[in-house]
C-alpha cells in the first residue's frame, strides 16, 4: 500500500495551528492525504489550511473539555480517518507545581492524557476493523525523567510515551502503525514563547521533525529510537540533570 492508501483518505492533526502540527498537515497534503486540522482558534487554523494542498476541514475544539473526544468524533463522523497525529499539549506555564492553581494542571492532564486515551481508542478501533492506519503521539524529552518546573507536563508526556509503545505492541499485529515521536528542542512558536526572547542554538526545524515522523511512522514504537541521554544513570542524577536543563528555560 502506498502512503495515502495506508494512512488515508483522511488524517486528523490535533494541535495543527502552528509549529510541528502545521508542518505535518502540509506534508500530509503533499503526500495525497486529506487533512482535518484541529486547534482552539479558528483564525490560525484557516491560515494553515490555506497552505495545505488538497481537501481540508477545520475543527475548533478545546481538548481539555470533558466531551472533547465525542465532539471530535461527531465532527468527522462522515470521514474515513486513516491517521491520527496527536500533537497538542505544549506547556505554556513552565512553572513550579504549587505556583499555579490545580485546575491548570488538571486541564493539562485532561488534554495530554484523558483525551488522548479517548481519541486513540475511538479511531484505533476503526483502524483495526479496516486492517490498516496509523497513530502518532507527539511527546517530549521531558518524558525521560522528572524535573523542576516540569512536574505535570513531564508526567503527562511520559504517559503518552508508554501508551504509544503499548499500543504499538497491541495494534501493530492488527495492521495499525503506532509511533511516539519524541521532540527535542524544536523551533516552534510554543518553544519560542517559553524562551521569552532568549536565543537558543541547535533548534530543530519543524519541517525536518515532521518529515522524520511521517518517514518513520511504520518503524515504531519510538522515534528517535536511540536510548535516552539518561540511560544508565541513577534516577536521582537524571532528575538533577533534567532540573538543570529546565532552569535554563525559565531563568
Amino acid at each position: 500500500m502506498d502512503f495515502p492508501e495506508r494512512y488515508g483518505p483522511w488524517a486528523v492533526v490535533l494541535g495543527a495551528s502552528e509549529g510541528v502540527g502545521a508542518s505535518v498537515a502540509r506534508l500530509l497534503g503533499e503526500r495525497g492525504v486529506k487533512v482535518v486540522l484541529l486547534a482552539r482558534r479558528q483564525g490560525p487554523l484557516d491560515e494553515v489550511a490555506a497552505t495545505v494542498a488538497g481537501e481540508t476541514r477545520t475543527v475548533v475544539l478545546d481538548l481539555s473539555e470533558a466531551d472533547a473526544t465525542a465532539a471530535l468524533a461527531n465532527a468527522v463522523a462522515d470521514l474515513e480517518i486513516g491517521l491520527v497525529v496527536y500533537n497538542a499539549g505544549a506547556d505554556p506555564n513552565m512553572s513550579q507545581f504549587i505556583d499555579k492553581p490545580v485546575d491548570v494542571w488538571q486541564g493539562m492532564v485532561a488534554r495530554n492524557c484523558t483525551t488522548v486515551v479517548g481519541v486513540t481508542h475511538h479511531f484505533g478501533g476503526s483502524m483495526v476493523e479496516r486492517g490498516h492506519g496509523g497513530i502518532v503521539l507527539v511527546t517530549s524529552g521531558a518524558a525521560w525523567a522528572g524535573g523542576s518546573h516540569l512536574a505535570v507536563y513531564g508526567a503527562s508526556k511520559a504517559f503518552n510515551l508508554v501508551l504509544a509503545e503499548s499500543l504499538w505492541a497491541e495494534l501493530g499485529p492488527k495492521g495499525v502503525d503506532v509511533l511516539t515521536m519524541i521532540l527535542g528542542r524544536t523551533d516552534t512558536p510554543a518553544f519560542r514563547r517559553v524562551l521569552n526572547g532568549r536565543e537558543a542554538e541547535g533548534l530543530a526545524d519543524p519541517d525536518d521533525v515532521s518529515r522524520d515522523m511521517l518517514d518513520h511512522l511504520a518503524e515504531g514504537p519510538t522515534f528517535p529510537p536511540d536510548p535516552t541521554p539518561f540511560s544508565g544513570l541513577p534516577r536521582r542524577q537524571a532528575v538533577e540533570l533534567m532540573t538543570r536543563g529546565s532552569a535554563l528555560l525559565h531563568e
